[in-house]
């Protein structure tokens, strides 16, 4: 009779609880939420703010306290959303929108990651969800809206020349210039985000150096190339990506 109705009784309480955490992940975000698109790439996440007018990769913001709604795509193969301290796993599909609605009730950075083999390189897929006040979120929102200043050194200037001419404005995009690309991630204001190639390397010059020089080393199969740049050029390279802030 024990080995009936334990477990019958572990079956249906797990089962009631799936129920509660499925009916929580499926509810509607309120009418005062943030909407973020997440479309998930081979191997990046590019995320749009379409009522905020905001592009950025890899790191997105979102206020504490409010709902936020993720609509989830894939413009290749099937990806998988999972930020565990904020929600459940979802995936990215190229023919449909999956969305998914969370809440983050204390400031911090939520890590995430593809929770659904895509490739080569699905392991170095991160994305991070930046949890801040309402202040700082408005204050983020005015800068990412801004555009960068242009340079104003020679180094700079020839570092701007190259990035038009070397296929570098062909993939990415910064406003406010010519580059208009969109196979690569939205470079308008790089440097304000922690990490480049999807969290593979931390956000600096060296770091930024080294992988313009070895892309394929750090994140092979990706679609970016060297360039092929004497270090010269690559340091008045660095000194225009160092503007876009």
């Amino acid at each position: 009779a024990g080995g009936l109705v334990l477990p019958a009784v572990v079956i249906t309480v797990v089962f009631a609880a799936t129920l509660v955490s499925m009916r929580a992940l499926s509810a509607e975000a309120d009418e005062n939420a943030v909407v973020v698109e997440i479309t998930g790439h081979q191997w990046w996440w590019e995320i749009e703010y379409p009522e905020l007018g905001i592009s950025t990769a890899n790191e997105f913001h979102i206020p504490i306290g409010r709902d936020v709604e993720l609509r989830l795509r894939s413009d290749d193969v099937v990806h998988s959303l999972w930020l565990p301290e904020l929600a459940g796993k979802l995936d990215l599909l190229p023919e449909r929108v999956n969305v998914l609605v969370l809440r983050a009730d204390q400031p911090g950075n939520y890590g995430g990651t593809c929770a659904e083999f895509c490739g080569l390189q699905h392991t170095k897929m991160r994305i991070t969800a930046i949890a801040e006040t309402e202040e700082r979120f408005s204050a983020w929102v005015d800068r990412q809206r801004s555009i960068p200043d242009p340079p104003s050194t020679s180094e700079a200037e020839e570092g701007a020349r190259l990035f038009a001419i070397t296929g570098c404005a062909e993939c990415h995009t910064v406003r406010g210039t010519d580059a208009v690309g969109v196979d690569g991630p939205d470079l308008t204001h790089l440097m304000t985000r922690m990490t480049i190639g999807a969290g593979t390397l931390t956000n600096d010059l060296e770091s930024l150096g080294d992988w313009i020089r070895r892309p394929q080393d750090h994140k092979e199969g990706i679609s970016m190339e060297s360039p092929n740049l004497t270090d010269a050029e690559v340091d008045s390279l660095l000194a225009y990506l160092a503007t876009l802030e």
